[in-house]
């Protein structure tokens, strides 16, 4: 055995093995597009060669430029190694050929034993085969420990977000081609590969190598197609008819009814909303040059249309739309000599939205007449690889990638009467100023962006790789550039809005932490009506530089032991809006990777094996269009005696001045104040130990054990009057504070601030001061998986997942509140929100247990299937803080307490069981060749549309109870039907 170099996240593969070496020796690696590589066999019978593109090929023992024996039809796995051995005695052209290796027929694969780390690959031929929705997430749901998000979280493109291992949906990274697709600014999700252009897609959830890095959540990997030396071509047509989805089950209020219902305890009436996809797609490879240049071509086109009846206090009550998402991805491979291999890459994954907005009569349920056009949407984008690999000698391999992304997030208002004001809220209105009846107007804008508003991304990669006896020694560099260009937004019409709001305890104060006073202190405030005006403003540009480097040995200790022993530094420098850094953490962070793979009994059929791993994640660009930008975001609080006819409050009387729980009043802060002194990036710490082991010719089962454990990380902190008071107490003249602080949460930080002297001052302020527990998060799991490796008739594979996912903080987001802005959610941001926060999770899934494969079950007919069982999320009860049902601090109704009692994560029991059944049904009929396909895919064929997301806050205002509280405003798609027809030549 020799070590096989396996690279996560890498568009390659490896070949290794031993050899009966007489001496004159070397192995030669070819297919049939014209790539050969011949190695070298070394003095104890070994070669490996590395970073071979994938593909299927032959691979010939050669003696003195003799072919003695060879082995055919070797198709490789992307990261990772393939054996290939030549043991017996081979002494002339007719030497026994001891069999293939690979996948052909009802041969089993050998395991492989050069790999230290965890990972699912999922191969063209199987997303083919499975039910699955096509989309690059619902295959990364096929791994073990890999769960949707609960709060349902999208990708630009509107492709659900998942969790890998406990960690936050934010927290994982994309690559196409060994690309870099992360979203920069929120890291929900990436660009992605049109489904059909798939080659191999690696799902990694853990171990992987000193080369790649910025996750401490999984890694979704995919690689493209590519052209050959044959011709192929092919198009598929997909619809997901209206008439075959299920009805959606209408949203009822769980809690009692608002002040001014508009039908009674209906909420959301979302039986009415109608769904229809129709999906084309083509694609087309082959030569150029025969045996040198290759292209491969493929596009989608995705329209999904359908109308929507929103909920009753939605300023869109009835939405009719039309997504047109355009996919594609080219690519050229270039066999310059047998030496040189030059590949470009091109992809986009983009989306383009319309629509109307309508009134409706949620009693009659009937769509009324047109309010307006609804907003005009262009999001995804565009990337151009460019990658270089030149085996400089059999045992030297260097690389080089440069790429760059560019997306948008296009945003504006189909129309729009910029006289009209937004206000929301309408269900609190005060029913003796309406009639009973909810009053507002036609504005269904809010918000207003900068058209401009968009990413940008580059990447640059530089690998050389070594193999010297027993080590493959790799060294190389990791850079990557990001821009957030244009992001924030301002609201619409005279540039604010209205939010109506009402009490049951209208003499107690409003907002006590912000010097809200009592509604009844007011005229018209003793029902406890209130209103108030929000203002938000902000448009900035940001940029971030991420550059790594890395070196790592993979050695072959003995025939049976491998080890692998890496190291990493990152450096991560965030700049604000006029180009400042305000972080600059370019000091070593080192992140240690020590793996081991044990070929228990010398034939890769049992494999032992373990990973200890740091991994860092730099901060997304969110939080510098925030903390380190000078934002508006204020509330100003007022009794009414009106309502007039378009919604809006008249008879205003002024409760308080504009404030802010955040004081976000658009002062750019000094850079240098921005974060605190010697801020450490997000790093977490992996333990693995696991085993793989064949079970007679036809079987694989397995185990690991998986501890992750958050070390740092990185959130905005928002209680300034602490740190002010502890200024004051050490006798610093403070000339003006932040909105919010950047800090390493739950442990001591110094704060930076100047005084009016002009003097830069440091405030340290231990972990007690700041009024927090240290921070935890912590994940364990114990994955058991038994598969059977496709035979030429069934293929099937099942995973039991057992986990926790615990602590005091989610990560970057805070799923329980629909909080998707990475590291600027409330957690952290003062004492208040922290206490009581300590339980499981919201993305924690006790049991998972997934079982997918497929039949064949004659020549021309197969059957699929794909089964996900999962326990339930813990429920959560938010409101008012402490048992006074107080706002200390200006966060409303978040707070860990529920009927003015603790209210820990976990305390409230869990939300139901999930059950996901997806069947299907291909036929090839033999006298199109099995070119021709019909397929019939159905999705949730139970039905169950249990809820996955419940309104967690108990209260609207203090002692008032929120009518919403407990409503499920997610639940499981219903049932639906997707058919097929397509052809390949």
């Amino acid at each position: 055995m020799a070590s096989g170099g396996a690279q996560a996240q890498s568009t390659t593969g490896t070949i290794f093995g031993q050899v009966a070496a007489s001496g004159g020796e070397t192995v030669l690696i070819e297919n049939a597009n014209g790539f050969r590589r011949e190695v070298g066999v070394d003095a104890r019978g070994r070669y490996v060669a590395a970073q071979l593109p994938l593909g299927t090929y032959t691979v010939s023992l050669r003696r003195n430029g003799q072919t003695v024996d060879s082995r055919n039809q070797v198709a490789l796995q992307v990261g990772a190694g393939t054996d290939v051995s030549f043991m017996a005695a081979a002494t002339d052209k007719q030497a026994t050929n001891l069999g293939a290796v690979t996948v052909v027929g009802n041969a089993l694969p050998a395991i492989d034993v050069t790999s230290v780390d965890s990972r699912t690959v999922i191969t063209a031929e199987q997303l083919a085969r499975l039910p699955l929705v096509r989309s690059a997430e619902a295959a990364a749901l096929l791994a073990p420990g890999v769960n949707r998000n609960s709060a349902n979280f999208t990708t630009a493109t509107g492709k659900p977000l998942v969790s890998f291992g406990g960690s936050a949906a934010t927290e994982n990274a994309y690559y196409i081609n060994g690309f870099n697709t992360t979203d920069p600014l929120n890291g929900h999700g990436g660009i992605t590969l049109p489904y059909g252009a798939i080659d191999q897609q690696e799902v990694y959830t853990g171990g992987y190598s000193a080369q790649y890095g910025r996750s401490d959540g999984g890694v979704i990997n995919q690689v493209g197609k590519r052209g050959s030396n044959a011709w192929h071509f092919g198009a598929q047509v997909l619809w997901e008819p209206s008439y075959t989805r299920s009805d959606y089950t209408d949203l009822y209020y769980a809690n009692g009814t608002p002040a001014s219902p508009v039908a009674g305890r209906l909420y959301d009436p979302k039986s009415g909303n109608k769904l229809w996809t129709t999906t084309v797609s083509a694609y087309a490879g082959g030569p150029l040059v025969k045996d040198r240049l290759f292209f491969f071509l493929a596009g989608e086109f995705e329209r999904q249309q359908g109308a929507n009846v929103n909920a009753v206090d939605n300023s869109k009550p009835y939405q009719t739309y039309r997504y047109d998402s355009p996919r594609w991805y080219g690519k050229l491979d270039w066999n310059i000599s047998d030496s040189h291999i030059l590949e470009l890459t091109g992809a986009s994954d983009k989306r383009k939205g319309s629509g109307a907005v309508y009134d409706y009569d949620y009693t009659a349920r009937r769509q009324g007449a047109l309010i307006n056009a609804d907003d005009n949407t262009k999001v995804g984008g565009d990337l151009y690889v460019a990658k270089y690999t030149g085996y400089l000698t059999d045992n030297l391999t260097l690389s080089a990638m440069y790429g760059e992304m560019k997306t948008r997030d296009y945003d504006v208002p189909g129309s729009y009467d910029g006289d009209l004001t937004y206000v929301s809220g309408i269900t609190n209105q005060n029913p003796a100023l309406n009639g009973g009846v909810p009053r507002g107007n036609n504005q269904t804008v809010s918000t207003l962006y900068d058209p401009a508003r968009g990413n940008k991304t580059t990447n640059t990669r530089l690998d050389l790789s070594y193999h010297l006896g027993d080590h493959t020694l790799s060294i190389g560099i990791d850079n990557q550039r990001s821009e957030a260009l244009n992001q924030g937004n301002r609201n619409s019409g005279p540039g604010y809005t209205w939010q109506y709001g009402h009490t049951n305890t209208p003499n107690l104060p409003l907002v006590s932490g912000l010097g809200v006073p009592a509604p009844a202190d007011f005229p018209n405030g003793q029902g406890g009506y209130y209103v108030q005006k929000n203002v938000a403003n902000n448009a900035v540009s940001v940029r971030s530089m991420q550059r790594a480097q890395y070196v790592e040995d993979k050695w072959q200790v003995s025939d049976r032991w491998l080890l692998s022993l890496g190291l990493r530094n990152d450096q991560f420098t965030d700049y604000n809006p006029s180009g400042a850094a305000f972080i600059t953490q370019t000091k070593p962070q080192w992140a240690p990777r020590l793996g081991f793979s044990w070929d228990v009994n010398g034939d890769a059929s049992f494999k032992v094996y373990g990973n200890v791993g740091r991994y860092y994640l730099s901060m997304p660009l969110n939080p510098a269009t925030g903390a380190a930008a000078g934002y508006v975001s204020t509330q100003q609080y007022y009794t009414y005696g009106g309502i007039a006819a378009d919604g809006t409050p008249t008879g205003l009387t002024v409760m308080s001045n504009p404030v802010s729980a955040n004081n976000s009043f658009g002062i750019p802060p000094d850079p240098r104040t921005v974060t605190a002194q010697g801020i450490k990036a997000e790093n977490q710490d992996e333990f693995i130990l696991g085993f793989t082991k064949a079970a007679g010719s036809t079987w694989v089962y397995g185990a690991k054990l998986t501890q992750r454990i958050l070390r740092n990380a990185i959130d905005d902190f928002c209680d300034v009057n602490r740190v002010l008071d502890k200024a004051q107490a050490l006798g610093y003249d403070i000339a003006s504070s932040n909105s919010c602080y950047l800090i390493n949460p739950g442990r001591a930080n110094t704060f930076n601030l100047v005084t009016t002297g002009g003097q830069l001052v440091g405030v340290p302020m231990s972990n007690a001061e700041l009024g927090f527990d240290r921070l935890k998060r912590r994940y364990y799991s114990l994955e058991t998986f038994l598969e059977h490796p496709f035979d030429g008739t069934w293929y099937g594979k099942l995973d039991y997942v057992f986990s926790r996912s615990y602590g005091n903080t989610e990560g970057q987001v805070r799923s329980d509140l629909l909080q998707g802005g990475a590291s600027a959610s409330e957690d952290w941001d003062n004492y208040a929100i922290m206490e009581h926060t300590n339980g499981p999770q919201n993305n924690d899934h006790t049991h998972v247990l997934k079982l997918y494969g497929y039949y064949q079950l004659t020549q021309e007919w197969q059957l699929s299937a794909n089964l996900s069982v999962q326990s339930g999320n813990p429920r959560i009860c938010l409101g008012y803080y402490g048992p006074d049902h107080t706002d200390p601090v200006g966060y409303g109704n978040a707070y860990h307490y529920c009927d003015g009692q603790p209210s820990p994560p976990g305390s409230h029991g869990r939300l139901p069981w999930l059950h996901q059944l997806d069947l299907g049904v291909t036929y090839r009929p033999l006298f199109a060749a099995k070119r021709l396909a019909f397929n019939a895919n159905v999705f949730n064929v139970l039905n169950e549309q249990r809820p996955t997301f419940l309104q967690p806050n108990s209260e609207q205002a203090p002692y008032s109870p929120n009518p919403l509280f407990g409503t499920a405003l997610y639940r499981e798609e219903p049932r639906y039907v997707r058919v097929s027809v397509s052809y390949d030549y």
